[in-house]
């Protein structure tokens, strides 16, 4: 019988484990034998609360860490200054300067002037505040094609990486082995043989299965260049919360994909974990493009070796290629019977709309993901229509769901019928009762798993992409999107956001009778409310 050795992830979590027992028995038995020391950690407490009530964080959040610290007057201080400080590592921390680099980028794109041709100021104003917040903006010239399945997706990103000249980027928070990734992967080494410059990267949390660093060797091998984002270690003092929760894969710099689907056998229903699983995405091509080639190169360039960086980050724009195209041209004269009218008039399409592609990064002061889903809900008229796998969600935006229904919106949420986590499972329902009460509509996907993560609003307004409405994707976690505004896939959503609402099962207020048991049951939600900040 062959030993099969535990995972990475396995050990790590033990060894992390024996730390934090470690720790505990040392300061019961530091704290016995030495009394004085109960008094140094009770006044480090104090500073930690302290603290606490100076950050500007979430309410949630502060509430959490002053309640550990007063049940554990002795160590909560302590505990907060090592975990509760969301001050990323040095490391991570340089993220942001990269970002400096790739917001000049931005405001000096010769897009900008697009912003003119914006007449609705509801949009114009959530557009402003994005561009301040963190420099991404809505761009035209670029056709969006929405994907209500997995497997749909999946099949459209096989045929654009087929295509791939120039460079491939592939950004993703789980890897897994299986025939989906054989398959993308068949197409890299080939490509790359082809001297295509394809790059990877992977969050080590998400992907710790498969992307050892003896299999990243064999990938090298084969020219494909891979980074592991924010590597696990078995050290409790590190800072391994945040994570890369994206999902993008840019080919060429003229298209490019994100959504909720990892590159796993049950994201495309080939594997049944949970029933149907229902996860769905956007394909971009033209203008946009160029905000989601610029966020793979800042997160690369980051984390990668010095040697690896790519610097250059114009030379992966699809707007230089056209102009090499154009002086190559030049030197070697005209061809005959040729269209003598400009490549990026001929390459990029001509469509309604404008489509503001995002990134959310823990590192800055403002939570772009949630204020934009916060907007959306203030602003609507009509309706908002909602696809979350996990509903685990602050004070301001339970009111702000409130507010829209109060208002006369029609606000519908669809859930899991059949969760991946039981734990998870019961907090997102936990939350149920404050929604319904304000007139909200609640649905869970009969089918199965929902993992879509979509907001679609009043028939000109829609996002799609890998933000959920839970603490650690609107938080901790670096995040992307698409916001579009009057974009023929805003019909798209719409379309399947009515289909899936009637393949689901709508809760109803009444469902719940009282109980002796059901009314511990809400004692125990409220508790689970109190740490869900740190789930």
């Amino acid at each position: 019988m062959r030993f099969k050795l535990p995972s990475r992830m396995k050990v790590t979590g033990v060894l992390l484990f024996i730390q934090m027992a470690a720790i505990a028995t040392g300061s019961v038995f530091v704290i016995a034998v030495y009394p004085i020391i109960w008094y140094f950690g009770f006044a480090i407490s104090l500073l930690a609360l302290a603290a606490i009530l100076k950050k500007d964080d979430e309410s949630a959040y502060k509430i959490t860490w002053i309640a550990i610290v007063l049940i554990f007057p002795a160590v909560g201080g302590v505990i907060y200054f090592i975990f509760g400080n969301k001050r990323p590592v040095r490391r991570i921390a340089a993220h942001a300067q990269e970002h400096a680099l790739t917001a000049k980028l931005l405001d000096s794109d010769g897009n900008l002037p697009f912003i003119d041709d914006i007449k609705c100021n509801r949009f114009l104003g959530l557009m402003q505040y994005i561009r301040k917040a963190s420099s991404y903006h809505a761009y035209k010239n670029t056709e969006v094609e929405y994907f209500p399945l997995g497997e749909q997706m999946f099949t459209s990103m096989l045929e654009e990486l087929e295509k791939a000249e120039r460079f491939i980027f592939i950004e993703y928070f789980i890897i897994k082995k299986g025939s989906m990734w054989q398959e993308v992967l068949e197409i890299l080494k080939r490509k790359a043989a082809q001297g295509v410059d394809v790059r990877l990267i992977v969050d080590d949390l998400g992907s710790q299965q498969l992307f050892s660093k003896a299999y990243i060797r064999q990938l090298s091998v084969t020219g494909i260049k891979v980074l592991r984002f924010n590597p696990m270690v078995p050290i409790l003092l590190l800072f391994m919360n945040n994570r890369d929760h994206r999902k993008i894969m840019v080919v060429d710099g003229k298209t490019a994909f994100t959504g909720g689907m990892n590159i796993s056998d049950e994201y495309i229903n080939r594997v049944k974990r949970f029933g149907r699983w229902k996860d769905t995405g956007v394909k971009l091509k033209g203008e946009a493009v160029w905000s989601f080639t610029l966020m793979f190169i800042e997160m690369w360039d980051t984390f990668c070796h010095t040697s690896e960086r790519i610097n250059d980050h114009i030379s992966y724009s699809s707007r230089e290629q056209h102009r090499l195209n154009a002086d190559e041209a030049l030197a070697h004269g005209p061809k005959p019977d040729t269209d003598n009218s400009s490549p990026d008039a001929n390459d990029l399409p001509d469509t309604d709309g404008f489509v503001l592609p995002f990134g959310d990064s823990p590192l800055d002061y403002s939570q772009l993901g949630e204020d934009i889903y916060i907007d959306i809900l203030n602003q609507a008229e009509r309706y908002v229509y909602i696809f979350t796998p996990y509903l685990i969600i602050s004070e301001k935006m339970i009111h702000a769901l409130q507010m829209a229904a109060g208002r006369g919106v029609d606000v519908r949420i669809v859930t899991p019928g059949t969760p991946d986590k039981k734990f998870i499972f019961r907090l997102t329902r936990s939350y149920y009762s404050y929604l319904l009460k304000a007139g909200i509509k609640i649905y869970e996907y009969t089918p199965g798993f929902m993992h879509a993560k979509s907001f679609v609003c009043d028939d000109e307004i829609a996002v799609v992409g890998t933000i959920n409405l839970d603490y650690r994707s609107l938080y901790l976690h670096f995040e992307c999107a698409v916001l579009m505004y009057q974009s023929s896939a805003v019909a798209d959503i719409k379309e399947d956001a009515l289909k899936s609402i009637s393949e689901s099962r709508e809760v109803f207020p009444t469902e719940r009778k009282w109980s002796i048991s059901n009314d511990l049951s809400d004692l125990l939600d409220s508790v689970l409310h109190l740490f869900a900040p740190l789930l």
